[in-house]
């Protein structure tokens, strides 16, 4: 696949780690740009607009790379659950998860400003939970931080604990849709 430069606009180690799996050369360089709650825009709109706008800001410093953004949020209905503040706010949030069906969405940015192309899109996936008790969801939290991690969890830690069934990508819950992305890259060229 030849490619631009490829530049992953973020310092998430899981998208990084997903990225890897394509086997392409890419280096990172975290967007700084700070990430928009706007409950008026549908889930999928929200996270292709923070993605856009992280992958611009990388991609206005360096116009001759292909510069990659995500944005991933979990939504039940169309309530945002983004990354929690505390410990309690992750009980809470995995409280109001518990024995529920939620959807996760990543947004994708591909922007070459040079080459004045983009590709916007996103991938929604269904994650079904566990009913859990209090005593369950402290045991999951007490294997992993859920501070870093919309929604308070995290798939691919320990989610067989408290994730009964997922319908979609599983990637794209752990933060970066590879099936499509390598698509979309294919695509590119």
């Amino acid at each position: 696949m030849k490619l631009p430069r490829l530049v992953l606009a973020s310092a998430s180690p899981r998208r990084r780690e997903l990225l890897q799996r394509l086997e392409l050369e890419f280096e990172i360089i975290p967007s700084d740009v700070p990430e928009l709650f706007d409950g008026q825009l549908s889930p999928l709109e929200l996270c292709q607009l923070n993605a856009h706008r992280k992958a611009r800001g990388v991609a206005k410093k360096i116009p001759d790379a292909l510069v990659l953004g995500a944005d991933t949020l979990v939504f039940l209905g169309r309530e945002i659950m983004g990354k929690p503040a505390t410990r309690a706010e992750a009980c809470k949030m995995l409280g109001r998860l518990q024995g529920r069906t939620h959807q996760v969405v990543t947004g994708v940015s591909l922007i070459h400003l040079r080459g004045n192309r983009e590709r916007l899109f996103a991938v929604s996936t269904d994650v079904a939970f566990r009913p859990l008790t209090a005593g369950r969801i402290e045991h999951y939290l007490s294997k992993m931080n859920p501070l870093d991690k919309a929604g308070a969890y995290a798939i691919q830690e320990h989610g067989d604990l408290i994730v009964s069934e997922i319908s979609g990508s599983f990637s794209n819950v752990v933060g970066l849709p590879i099936e499509q992305l390598a698509e979309e890259l294919a695509a590119w060229q």
